[in-house]
């Protein structure tokens, strides 16, 4: 089977390679993406070359994983990831392998890989192969493990929350096996780092299935994290109505938690998640508005005084627990251009100074005035109006 083929640039690292004798293939996720008829964002290359072989032949590289045999090969274009055909062996720390040995076999290389999908490997002439079934698996919409499931998860305790973001990003199921041992295994996903967890987090709740975040929850794989497992908590679908954006996805996934008990504080859950500063805090505030309206002028009202991230992420927490349009309505009035701060007016404090004002609290003050009433009032936001109206 002939899959899509490369840009050009890519097919020119694989030539070069494969012209100075060596064997080598597109893998992985290109290759699985490509099959699907999926946009492919990063080629990966495995290659018989040893590292120091690939860094001979191109004129910029970077050794970014010397030990583990990848060299980046800087192109104009792009960089792309070469790897040198590998077996691995004596995961110490359910994460990484103690013990990496170059192999000159294809197909062992691809035996150490996580899921049949992204098994396969195409050749610099389009040749696919696909030892492990991951055409068929594709097919049939599975994420199946290459080999058994219980030594890959034993190996590499992440792959249990790849296999569910892969679930979610490509619609397809866990197949019985693999989730099987994903319950088995789950114990080891406190060995995985929290910005990790929470990478494969991110990924789920901005696919078209962010459901598939409870399913991690009913596994046992956050136990670190939320307050009980063994269900899924209802509502988690609705998240996909919103757009495509982690504040407000994020935040409407925390305020789910929240409501149905899994989190007993949403401090503590986004200092565990080690989300940073900026973003916790407007989570956070968004969380407390707890009323918000449903009119025009008292979400402008809002934005005036939270400002707009804050905001759009207590409209898009109201939305999915309450099934509303409050983010639609927020964001219709931020392509308005109405007035909703300070900097909106049409006139500064210099303009009241002209009128006798002194600066300092009062002129603060009287600004305060005008916004709201511009608020409330948009076709007053104009010099001759407000002007009038102060003086008045």
């Amino acid at each position: 089977m002939t899959i899509a083929t490369p840009p050009e640039h890519i097919a020119s690292v694989l030539n070069r390679l494969t012209s100075d004798g060596h064997d080598a293939f597109l893998v992985g996720g290109c290759v699985r993406d490509t099959v699907m008829g999926r946009p492919v964002h990063d080629w990966d290359l495995a290659t018989s070359a040893a590292p120091v072989d690939v860094a001979r032949l191109f004129p910029k590289t970077v050794m970014t994983g010397e030990k583990f045999g990848t060299v980046t090969v800087v192109l104009p274009e792009c960089t792309v990831e070469v790897t040198t055909f590998r077996a691995e062996s004596d995961y110490m720390d359910g994460r990484r392998p103690e013990h990496i040995e170059f192999v000159s076999s294809l197909n062992e290389d691809l035996s150490r890989r996580d899921f049949t999908i992204n098994a396969m490997a195409e050749s610099a002439g389009g040749e696919l192969f696909d030892p492990f079934g991951g055409i068929k698996d594709i097919k049939e919409g599975l994420i199946r493990c290459v080999g058994g499931p219980n030594t890959r998860f034993t190996e590499d305790a992440l792959r249990m929350f790849r296999a569910f973001r892969f679930s979610a990003e490509l619609g397809f199921i866990i197949e019985s096996e693999t989730l099987h041992a994903i319950y088995a295994n789950a114990g080891m996903a406190k060995l995985i780092s929290a910005e990790r967890v929470r990478t494969e987090i991110i990924k789920i709740l901005m696919s078209q299935k962010p459901e598939i975040a409870g399913e991690m929850i009913k596994v046992g794989l956050l136990d670190r994290y939320v307050t009980t497992s063994g269900k899924s908590p209802e509502g988690l679908e609705k998240i996909a109505e919103l757009p495509v954006e982690v504040l407000l996805r994020g935040c409407a996934f925390c305020a789910i938690l929240l409501k149905k008990g899994l989190i007993s504080s949403a401090i503590k859950f986004l200092r565990d998640m080690r989300l940073d500063g900026k973003t916790a805090k407007t989570c956070l505030h968004a969380l407390a508005i707890t009323d918000i309206p449903d009119n025009r002028v008292g979400i402008k009202r809002l934005l005036a005084k939270y400002g707009t991230d804050i905001v759009r992420c207590a409209a898009a927490i109201s939305d999915t627990i309450n099934e509303g349009s409050v983010l639609k309505s927020t964001d219709e009035i931020l392509a308005s251009g109405e007035c909703i701060s300070l900097n909106d007016l049409v006139v500064t404090g210099r303009d009241l100074m002209a009128l006798g004002y002194p600066s300092g609290r009062e002129l603060g003050e009287r600004l305060k005035e005008l916004l709201d009433h511009v608020i409330g009032n948009p076709e007053d936001n104009t010099r001759e109006a407000l002007l009038m109206l102060i003086k008045d």
